[in-house]
């Protein structure tokens, strides 16, 4: 009945000691919960694993080259970025296209100049995260999360630009906004 008057997370159980069970013998130089003060260490002689040239295919000639395919399915991870802000940049050119009135030749080759923009940004965000992130910092880039999201954001201003272009766009949001 003592042990009821005691709060449960101060009782414990006693368990007889089992033979076979407990702890694992250890090395002679390490007792279990007594510090090694004033012992010399061992230099360690293994090599760290290096993350460089070799896993990254530029270090020579005799290295092995990735192939397309893997580049490519690289470049697919975070692609659902860049196709949102292409989708509301196509829907926003729309607006604005429709909106004007007229031929929609010189709208469409707007429209065909930003996505090749979007595209070339998209690449130069590649080409800087691999200068940047793999060479300057030794990591590996395992997908184009990034780049996408750079061209993402791209392509909504490019959205923007054309509701902005667009008069009656302009005095609705005006209207909502007490302008």
């Amino acid at each position: 009945m003592a042990d009821q008057t005691r709060p449960w997370a101060e009782r414990t159980v006693e368990v007889p000691p089992q033979p076979g069970v407990g702890v694992p013998p250890q090395r002679d130089a390490f007792r279990r919960g007594v510090a090694s003060v004033g012992q010399p260490r061992t230099p360690r002689t293994e090599q760290f694993p290096t993350v460089g040239s070799e896993e990254q295919g530029w270090a020579g000639p005799d290295t092995p080259r990735r192939p397309m395919s893997w580049h490519l399915a690289q470049w697919r991870l975070g692609r659902e970025w860049s196709a949102a802000g292409a989708l509301f940049a196509f829907v926003c050119w729309g607006i604005w296209a429709i909106s004007s009135h007229g031929d929609l030749g010189a709208p469409l080759l707007t429209f065909v100049l930003s996505l090749l923009v979007a595209v070339g940004l998209f690449l130069l965000a590649r080409l800087l995260g691999h200068l940047i992130w793999e060479r300057q910092l030794g990591r590996i880039r395992r997908s184009a999360r990034g780049a996408h999201l750079v061209t993402a954001v791209y392509l909504v201003g490019v959205g923007v630009a054309y509701l902005q272009q667009t008069s009656w766009v302009v005095s609705a949001w005006n209207f909502l906004t007490g302008s």
